[in-house]
């Protein structure tokens, strides 16, 4: 069994081939392990577990909601369903840039399926394998606000991904403040 993700149209018309609440049973999560997906920022290229990721979307139109931070850029309606959207640019204290054509949404579910946030990212790269040996902790030196997202870098070949702890992109008290 393989998974596929699709990427949605800006209303959201396909989805990824998980549960319809987003899930994945317990055959399909052995098959997603060591599998990620490759994102890109700026000139860096990152990875998130595949099992947190429910489908990639279009940018849309996005609802400013005040009093967020700087990097939650509002919220979007994905079928019916209210998605607060970061910026991951904003979030690792990146400089922004407009959107365009390749500029995605990422869903992703966080709290065991109980929260879904959309990830603005430059551009998808692919889903792709990485052994759990070929994962080495992150640096301990790393003392900037993203080392904490940072779960361990893949060497694949001769690139190095960095891997994010989707669980610790946002803090206990953003997930109250987002209704979570």
């Amino acid at each position: 069994m393989s998974q596929t993700l699709v990427k949605t149209d800006q209303q959201g018309e396909d989805s990824a081939n998980s549960g319809r609440d987003g899930s994945f049973s317990e055959d399909t999560e052995d098959t997603l392990k060591d599998m990620y997906l490759s994102f890109r920022l700026g000139d860096e290229d990152y990875c998130l577990e595949i099992r947190h990721v429910t489908e990639i979307v279009g940018i849309q139109k996005v609802t400013e909601v005040p009093d967020m931070p700087h990097y939650v850029k509002g919220v979007v309606n994905l079928r019916g369903q209210v998605i607060p959207v970061i910026d991951m640019r904003l979030r690792f204290n990146m400089a922004g840039r407009d959107y365009d054509e390749r500029t995605c949404i990422v869903v992703i579910n966080l709290r065991n399926g109980q929260v879904q946030v959309g990830l603005v990212v430059d551009t998808v790269n692919e889903v792709r394998s990485i052994e759990e040996v070929n994962v080495s902790p992150p640096p301990k030196s790393g003392t900037g606000q993203c080392a904490q997202y940072i779960r361990g870098l893949g060497k694949v070949g001769d690139d190095v991904k960095i891997i994010l702890d989707a669980n610790k992109l946002l803090f206990e008290d953003e997930f109250v403040s987002m209704g979570a």
